[in-house]
């Protein structure tokens, strides 16, 4: 936002200030559509906060594309480059030179070319900047903000926080690094291996650099446009010395998975797109490695085309996902398709490979293209291939674990001949992405956040991975009831538990069978391991009548089908859950089923946490498998069917139909009798419910309130004319302020407390003096007030007191205003008129004038009076604000000075001080003559004939003043002073006459405080 007020520190960005800085664009509801950059001390405490708590940090330098709807830029990506508007909010790996590679006019493989990534880059040197203790300040040329002036000012902050494990000197810039300025020339790539070594100059050597390469680009770049040419372009970035490690941003998809189960990866016999073994099958194999689509036709009908090179032999130079072979082969360039004869400077084995990230979508099928990411406001907005746009946070957690546990294999992650280490750094592979903003505040509270719709679908861990596996929940309960380690086998299970709550004595046996139903798995004992599995899964055999073993007796049939009767099933299922999302309050969700003659409704109450969503799809599962359920199997096998145990899927043909049933025991002695369950597999994979706001309350994040010390006259009969008031402001208002003193820096004691926030403001423009005692008709007063409103009142209701404000014209001084006509011209802001000045004695704070700004405060309720004794007045107190929950130590409290006058004891000024020439006189002795004011409240009644005196004696001093110098100061008793000719004589030379001029200053005089206000008036003769 262009104005906020931070305490104590300002925004500023390598030198630019938030006035200066370009803002964020905003949607159609006037939100940023993208978090602003951090102030540079943020970063650098970041860094020091992380680093004190003993993590390793790389620093990940982002840029993201601000470009809005309708805007006016031309299109690189089109066959007329001039032709303004670029799809809206793009990824960072379109940046390209212009024209693009491919389109008309193009000037890849040019000159201009490496004019462009020149201009891109600009110039900057890491002389160009000025390093003070923590702040980095930028001294190069004004118009370079190109990327070295970017990636150089963070690198410099990263030293000044003292030093990161890792710096990344750019991600992901996929079209910039294939660009070509003549037929096999990178600029871009060697304009990184610049960046590095300037980088490296900053950070030296115990910070380890790279590039985080896109996962589609680290591996080479293959034109397909028909010249054959294949290069190796970041081989020399790789290779270079400043370069310590591979830096890939791996998102390579691990499933190819569609509707139904005719598609081909399910005919092979993988049981679901959440199998783990599944999704490792594809981390070196399936799409990108053993086969790829030719063209979008041939995903949609999968016709699968294998990578293969010809006479070369080499398939790996164009599987992205054989990191293998191209990590431990030498690498050939191969301009027009010919291989050189000359390896590129890439030494295998040379560097471990990072994951700098890692991640997956949490959405319906996620695994088939974790790259995308679903956010309607940009033009790279989707949803991955064939996915049916659900919520599915468990494909999120099954990549990851597949992911993570391959590459830990020590067969699947080969050691360097060269480093000695393994080549997937697996440690230092970062999962995207983690969110610092406070879940589930984050992302439920959209009004605050514009990004949080994306969370239910994107590829945000935050709320999620806080979750335990299924698997690993299962297994620890085994582990509890005396099982051994390698008699469980929990491979079968995926999904997560946000919340489990054991809240009684019971058996971990109970525990998993509360589990097994709510998440829909079984467990079988099969070669004396425990094994779970999840249900519907494809059918392991097909059984028919001759398959079948004749029961014992004639009379019996082979195959008994029962089917339940209706009335025995649920209509109706309820569960109570708790939400994660919402403090763990309770939530319900139902399935029910509409042409049916059953009415039974059936409620379950499960202690775990779930996003209500999930827990509709699971609770329609539950009650599809008790309708599917209904019938049920016996029968007979042979003992050649030994291999089938329970959870096992079979099809069963009998009379021509073909059903599924999942096994649920087996008996064996001469035969294996077999009692079975129908089963749907369409059952298992069923859309979550509509999703439900959690219901959360705005977080109440506290910072130190706005804070004036408000010294005035006397307001009001009920309070003490020598105690000052207190006018505070925060937002949020914390309820309750605390006010704690102390005569020094420490042993501070609570004296009050404010319980209500004042209605505070600042001037929106200057305020010039006006008239006194009548109506200012001349100024206008604007004000931005923070909170509250004001409104007009009648002069009868202004002249009783209302719409009284203070303006502070300088530090401490402030002037009593009322208004009597208000009006708002824009949200906060009003425009006073119709003003009574210099209220209750002020005149004299009147700013010449007060400018904008100044603080204003309302004069209401809310002011809180210090009941503090007349003793207390004149002593330098020091004071301490903030909320009353919290210590006075505490950062919320505002800590100020402040030295109570008593200037509700001060004595007003005295007013119509009579002039010399208004009569006849000669030169001789001269009376000054003036009027009494009171500052007691009740000097305001219209009926008295002599205000009330308001001091224990009256008493004046009259100064006669020759510019700065005092020439004599007259005492006096009454509204008089006599100015003897003797003493003009003095004083002057001779006594004033006709033309003379003086000036002079009263003040009545107080028994407490001494001289009261001064009415200042030059005298005419």
């Amino acid at each position: 936002m262009a104005a906020k007020a931070t305490t104590p520190r300002v925004w500023s960005v390598n030198g630019v200030t938030r006035a200066n800085a370009h803002l964020v664009s905003r949607d159609s509801e006037d939100r940023p559509v993208y978090g602003g950059t951090p102030s540079d001390f943020a970063v650098v405490q970041a860094i020091q906060e992380m680093k004190a708590r003993g993590l390793r940090v790389t620093f990940y330098p982002f840029i993201l594309m601000d470009v809005p709807p309708g805007n006016s830029l031309p299109n690189p990506y089109s066959d007329n480059a001039a032709q303004a508007g670029q799809p809206v909010f793009p990824w960072r790996g379109r940046v390209t030179c212009s024209p693009a590679a491919g389109f008309a006019g193009t000037v890849d493989k040019t000159a201009t070319a490496a004019t462009q990534v020149s201009s891109f880059f600009g110039s900057a040197t890491p002389a160009n900047f000025s390093v003070s203790g923590e702040s980095v300040s930028w001294i190069g040329p004004s118009g370079d903000w190109g990327l070295r002036r970017m990636i150089l000012h963070y690198a410099h902050l990263c030293a000044a926080a003292g030093g990161v494990d890792a710096f990344l000197i750019g991600s992901e810039m996929r079209g910039l690094t294939t660009i070509r300025s003549g037929a096999s020339s990178y600029p871009v790539v060697q304009a990184f291996r610049d960046l590095a070594a300037s980088v490296r100059s900053i950070l030296g050597a115990g910070t380890k650099i790279s590039y985080a390469a896109d996962w589609s680009e680290y591996f080479g770049h293959q034109l397909g446009d028909g010249s054959g040419d294949v290069f190796f372009h970041l081989d020399p970035l790789w290779a270079d010395a400043n370069t310590d490690f591979v830096a890939i941003d791996n998102y390579m998809p691990l499933s190819d998975w569609r509707d139904g189960f005719e598609h081909a990866d399910a005919q092979a016999g993988w049981p679901a797109i959440h199998d783990r073994a599944y999704l490792q099958a594809n981390i070196a194999g399936g799409e990108g490695y053993d086969w790829f689509y030719a063209s979008e036709a041939d995903r949609s009908s999968q016709v699968r085309t294998p990578i293969s090179d010809g006479a070369v032999g080499k398939p790996w130079v164009f599987r992205y996902k054989d990191l293998r072979a191209w990590w431990s082969e030498p690498h050939f360039n191969r301009p027009g398709g010919v291989e050189s004869g000359t390896p590129t400077a890439w030494v295998p084995q040379s560097k471990p490979v990072w994951f700098t990230e890692l991640g997956c979508p949490a959405i319906d099928r996620g695994t088939n293209q974790p790259n995308v990411f679903f956010d309607p406001k940009s033009s790279e907005s989707f949803t991955p291939y064939f996915s049916r746009g659900w919520r599915d946070d468990a494909i999120q957690r099954a990549y990851l674990e597949a992911t993570y546990l391959w590459w830990g294999d020590a067969a699947n992650n080969p050691v360097s001949t060269v480093y000695g280490g393994r080549m997937v750094h697996v440690p230092e592979c970062a999962a995207w992405t983690w969110d610092a903003r406070p879940y589930p505040f984050f992302p439920a509270l959209e009004g605050v956040w514009t990004d949080g719709p994306n969370w239910r679908l994107g590829h945000w861990l935050t709320g999620r991975l806080g979750a335990v596996s299924l698997a690993a929940l299962v297994r620890h309960l085994c582990l509890r009831a005396g099982l051994p380690a390698h008699r469980i086998d929990v491979t079968g299970l995926w999904g997560a538990v946000e919340g489990y709550v054991i809240g009684a004595l019971e058996s971990p046996r109970a525990s998993i069978t509360t589990l097994a139903r709510h998440f829909g798995f079984d467990a079988v004992e099969t070669g004396g391991v425990i094994r779970f599995v999840m249900r519907g899964r494809a059918t392991v055999a097909e059984i028919g009548a001759d398959d079948l073993v004749a029961a014992p007796d004639p009379r019996a049939e082979g195959l008994e089908l029962t089917r339940a009767q209706e009335t025995e099933l649920p209509q109706a299922l309820k569960w109570q859950l708790a939400r994660a999302d919402e403090d763990y309050d309770a939530a319900q969700v139902e399935a029910q089923r509409i042409t049916v003659s059953a009415s039974r409704i059936v409620s379950e109450a499960f202690p775990m946490a779930v996003a209500p969503e999930e827990a509709e799809r699971r609770c329609r599962r539950a009650l599809m498998e008790a309708w599917i359920g209904r019938e049920t199997a016996s029968f007979r096998l042979p003992p050649s069917r030994l291999a089938l145990d329970p959870a096992d899927v079979i099809r069963l043909i009998h009379e021509g139909r073909s059903l599924d049933f999942r096994l649920l025991s087996t008996a064996d002695a001469e035969a294996r009798g077999i009692e079975a369950i129908r089963q749907d597999r369409a059952a298992y994979d069923l859309p979550p419910g509509d999703p439900r706001p959690a219901s959360l309350a705005r977080p109440l994040v506290l910072t130190a309130p706005d804070v004036a010390f408000l010294d005035l006259p006397q307001l009001t009969e009920d309070q003490p004319a020598h105690r000052p008031f207190l006018a505070a402001h925060a937002r949020p208002w914390p309820g309750e302020l605390a006010v704690f003193r102390s005569p020094g820096s420490d042993g501070f004691d609570l004296l009050t407390t404010v319980p209500a926030r004042a209605r505070m403001g600042v001037l929106a423009f200057d305020l010039w003096p006006g008239p006194v005692s009548r109506f200012d008709l001349g100024n206008a007063l604007t004000l931005d007030l923070f909170t509250g409103s004001l409104e007009s009142v009648t002069d009868l209701a202004l002249l009783g007191g209302a719409n009284a404000l203070v303006i502070e014209a300088s530090p401490g001084v402030w002037e009593i205003v009322q208004a009597g006509t208000v009006e708002l011209i824009a949200p906060g802001r009003y425009r006073l008129t119709r003003l009574l000045r210099g209220q209750r004695g002020t005149e004299g704070a009147m700013g010449n004038p007060a400018p904008a700004g100044a603080r204003v405060v309302v004069l209401d309720s809310t002011l809180a009076p210090l009941p503090i004794a007349l003793a207390d007045l004149g002593l330098p107190w020091t004071w301490r604000v903030g909320p009353a929950t919290r210590p006075p130590s505490d950062e919320t409290y505002v800590a100020q000075a402040f030295t109570p006058a008593g200037l509700g004891l001060r004595p007003f000024a005295p007013v119509h001080v009579e002039q010399p020439w208004r009569r006849a006189r000669a030169p001789g002795d001269l009376t000054i003559r003036w009027t009494r004011r009171s500052r007691a409240l009740e000097a305001d009644a219209w009926e008295q004939v002599e205000v009330p005196l308001g001091e224990e004696l009256e008493g004046y001093e009259v100064e006669i003043r020759d510019g700065a110098t005092i020439k004599r100061v007259l005492p006096s008793s009454a509204t008089s002073a006599l100015y003897s000719a003797a003493q003009q004589s003095a004083d002057w030379g001779a006594p004033l006459g006709p033309g003379d001029a003086i000036a002079i200053r009263i003040f009545q005089l107080s028994a407490r405080l001494g001289r009261g206000a001064t009415a200042s008036i030059t005298l005419q003769f």
